[in-house]
């Protein structure tokens, strides 16, 4: 896949002809809705085999085929080209595809309610192709370790269908929020956890779930071995009955890290226990606070560096988000809360106040300012082609089991075309 990003003045039927595409495929791949009218620094995915690339200032075939990673002389051959001659500046290269290396996908799907909604079936349907698990979002526990389920319509045939794995989602969510002390129940008393573990492997059994997902957040510190002991005997249970067992994990940078979110999570125990982890590497640009990335790269890159220190890679799985955020501002602590919304809509959006897509080269993700018709000012940071290919560079570079998406629903089809043009994914039910 090439990714393109719209220059003034530039057409679908322009970009489609660079790179010898046709406006139909363009138009397809992105799931364009004003294909006559882009954004410029709207990102593209064209639907090519390999890339096209313009040899820039002070390049050479050496640096340009190190830069994609592939072999010299299969640069040198493939565009007939004299590796003894200079490279003319703005020269057209074609890279061909590199070799794929195999990864997990997993997706959390959340129905909200008493009913699935159509939205949320259909992607369930359209992206179950591409994921090794499909996770619904959430069994609750009551105090007594009884499960609340949530309504899962026909997710366990979707996934029967795909070749993924079903994944039973367990928090300690309360009245709509973590609740430290039903955390504190759960991974201290016994009577309990057995409930729980009974509760858990019955309902695995009858659904068809292949991997228990423990999603305990805001646990009080004090209770840190707790949770780690409640999931070395969970793990054992879990185990006997032919489940995996995999948890999520707050982005921590370090073992000391401080913040009712991180003491309780204990990367080394975890990566120990579990089959796999979850990093939720997202939500540092947050409803709630001020306008930023959702997951900037210096920040994953920072929180993957710190868990490699403490588990091997091939247990952990990198969280990314599927969404982005408009804020009015100015910020201003515990006032108006951000709106979500999917990549596809902050495009439209940018067209619509006619406005120019950056990108922020640190973060490694798209924003824009606009002003709106009751002149308050806001600012959108979400997702593209280009921020999602630099989170599949990062589990290339420090070879992760996968990715893990928070989560279906919202429009990403970039996303998806260039996660099968980067892996091949692994199904647990082959």
């Amino acid at each position: 896949m090439q990714i393109h990003v719209v220059a003034p003045g530039e057409s679908t039927y322009s970009i489609a002809r660079r790179y010898g595409a046709t406006p139909e495929a363009v138009i397809e791949a992105n799931e364009l809705d004003a294909p006559g009218d882009l954004v410029v620094g709207q990102a593209l995915v064209i639907p090519i085999e390999g890339n096209i690339y313009y040899v820039q200032e002070g390049e050479g075939l050496y640096s340009i085929a190190q830069k994609f990673g592939i072999n010299f002389q299969e640069l040198v051959r493939v565009n007939n080209i004299d590796p003894n001659a200079p490279l003319a500046v703005g020269a057209r290269l074609y890279i061909p595809p590199r070799d794929v290396t195999s990864i997990e996908v997993n997706a959390y799907i959340e129905p909200y309610g008493e009913t699935v909604s159509e939205t949320l079936v259909n992607s369930a349907q359209k992206n179950a192709p591409y994921l090794t698990y499909l996770a619904p979002f959430n069994y609750r526990i009551n105090r007594d370790g009884t499960l609340i389920p949530p309504p899962l319509d026909n997710f366990a045939a979707i996934a029967a269908e795909n070749n993924a794995a079903l994944v039973l989602v367990v928090t300690n969510l309360e009245e709509g929020a973590f609740s430290a002390e039903l955390g504190r129940i759960i991974v201290t008393n016994r009577e309990v956890e057995n409930t729980l573990l009974d509760n858990i492997i019955s309902t695995a059994n009858e659904v068809g779930f292949g991997d228990v997902h423990f999603d305990f957040e805001f646990l009080p510190p004090e209770n840190r071995e707790d949770y780690n002991n409640f999931l070395r005997r969970a793990k054992q249970r879990l185990s006997e009955a032919g489940l995996l067992m995999s948890t999520a994990l707050a982005p921590k940078t370090s073992a000391e890290q401080e913040g009712e979110w991180y003491e309780a999570h204990d990367y080394a125990a975890h990566g120990e226990i579990a089959d796999f982890v979850v990093l939720m590497t997202y939500e540092w640009g947050y409803s709630g606070g001020p306008a930023m990335a959702v997951s900037p790269i210096n920040r994953v890159r920072e929180v993957v560096e710190y868990a490699l220190t403490e588990m091997p890679a091939d247990k952990i799985m990198l969280g990314q988000n599927l969404y982005g955020y408009d804020w009015t501002l100015p910020y201003e602590p515990g006032g108006e809360y951000a709106e979500a919304l999917s990549p596809q809509q902050a495009i439209a959006r940018a067209r619509e106040y006619n406005v120019d897509i950056e990108y922020d080269a640190e973060a490694q993700a798209p924003f824009y300012l606009y002003t709106d018709e009751e002149g308050s000012r806001h600012e959108v940071w979400f997702e593209d082609a280009r921020s999602i290919q630099a989170k599949f560079e990062l589990i290339k570079e420090l070879d992760l089991r996968g990715i893990s998406y928070w989560k279906l629903g919202l429009a990403f089809p970039q996303n998806w075309l260039l996660l099968e043009s980067n892996f091949d994914i692994e199904k647990r039910n082959e």
